[in-house]
């Protein structure tokens, strides 16, 4: 078995855990929601989204390190790097677009959401 091949299958396992946080973590998220209505717990779909975008964020983190050692170990060729660019790209617009879902400002600007919170 080459180093190319063992990288290859490392960066499977690694997607496999991205996509696996992706799914067991919707479904785990899921379910606390439906407790969380039977109980009748205030803003439970408010902590349904929160949940959800955190476990999307952890999965994108991990599906990223894949496609890094794909891209960069396995197969470095000028298109490939120029792809994991691109999905880089589209991924971490995701991941802004979901903390401003989760936290309710742009990253840069939590600090006045924080001190407003706080009654500063």
């Amino acid at each position: 078995m080459s180093y190319e091949d063992v990288l290859d299958n490392v960066a499977k396992v690694v997607e496999g855990v991205g996509a696996a946080i992706l799914v067991l973590g919707g479904i785990a998220m899921l379910a606390l929601y439906v407790r969380r209505l039977f109980e009748h717990t205030p803003g439970a779909y408010t902590e349904l989204r929160r949940n959800l975008g955190r476990v999307i964020l952890l999965g994108l983190e991990i599906l990223i390190i894949g496609d890094i050692i794909r891209t960069i170990a396995v197969d470095p060729t000028l298109e490939n790097v120029a792809v994991l660019g691109l999905i880089v790209v589209i991924r971490i617009l995701l991941s802004f677009s979901l903390e401003v879902e989760i936290d309710g400002a742009w990253p840069w600007n939590r600090w006045k959401t924080k001190g407003q919170a706080d009654g500063g």
